[in-house]
């Protein structure tokens, strides 16, 4: 009696592995910057270098003590809070108006919410500079805010529509056979189910808001500078590792975001 033969898997254990090489080297790619940063925050030393020179907290000490960093740290969270809020707003509703556009004209109506992430950002800033000062807001806070809700606006939009577009029709048909109107479809079928596109639209919005350069180089507010400007003035005249703990905080910051999926739609939904 023959047995059959076995299939030949000789070949992919070595592919396997190289795959599993290839996967821990862009890993380490990713986190190296970061693990750099954290441990140059921590130095007992004078410059930012790692590994660190001893221990010390003495860098978010000094950070805290310079009213130009904590003043563009608060202005970075107000900006990109509210950017996070009115952006999810304003991005579910082109998302539902996305939706319902079909054809060629649902096509460019997509490619026309997406347009600030083709069109590089300098001329956005410049454009948007000047249609500010035509209008009276040029240099404020105002012009500032509108900036960064422009620019986080398709990250929100591209998160959201993909959620919505996870969503049966059938549902709101049913819904609607059953005597609820358009806003308690919306509000008690649809919402619920995008939450976790609505969460990572915020998230994505404010974290791209509080890294914003660019734009709010060119219309920050006279007297008024966000922690990305304000570390860049820092870095033109100091070296301090302080401009690592500031950097920290950031990362500590786009942390604290993940966790907030996690506990409130969990990072399986959300993806």
């Amino acid at each position: 009696m023959t047995s059959a033969p076995v299939p030949a898997v000789t070949g992919k254990k070595p592919l396997a592995l190289g795959f599993g090489i290839v996967i821990v080297a862009l890993y380490i790619f990713l986190l190296a910057p970061l693990v750099t940063i954290i441990g140059a925050s921590f130095t007992a030393g004078q410059l930012i270098e790692f590994p660190p020179q001893g221990l010390s907290l003495r860098w978010y000490e000094e950070f805290l003590s310079r009213q130009d960093l904590v003043d563009g740290l608060f202005m970075s969270l107000r900006i990109g809070a509210i950017t996070a809020v009115v952006t999810t707003v304003i991005a579910m509703m082109a998302a539902l108006a996305g939706q319902a556009i079909s054809g060629r004209i649902g096509g460019w109506f997509q490619l026309g919410m997406t347009l600030p992430l083709l069109v590089p950002e300098l001329l956005t800033a410049v454009g948007l500079l000047f249609f500010l000062y035509k209008i009276g807001l040029g240099k404020t806070v105002l012009g500032l805010q509108i900036g960064h809700i422009l620019m986080s606006f398709p990250y929100a939009y591209v998160s959201i529509s993909a959620a919505l577009r996870q969503v049966p029709a059938s549902l709101e048909e049913a819904s609607a056979s059953l005597g609820a109107n358009g806003w308690q479809t919306f509000r008690l079928v649809i919402l619920p189910l995008v939450r976790p596109g609505l969460a990572m639209g915020g998230i994505f919005a404010f974290i791209n808001s509080f890294d914003l350069y660019t734009i709010s180089l060119l219309l920050k507010p006279l007297g008024g500078n966000t922690l990305p400007l304000a570390l860049f003035d820092f870095l033109t005249y100091e070296f301090k590792p302080t401009a690592a703990a500031a950097a920290t905080l950031s990362i500590v910051l786009a942390i604290i975001g993940v966790a907030l999926v996690q506990k409130l739609v969990g990072l399986q939904r959300a993806f």
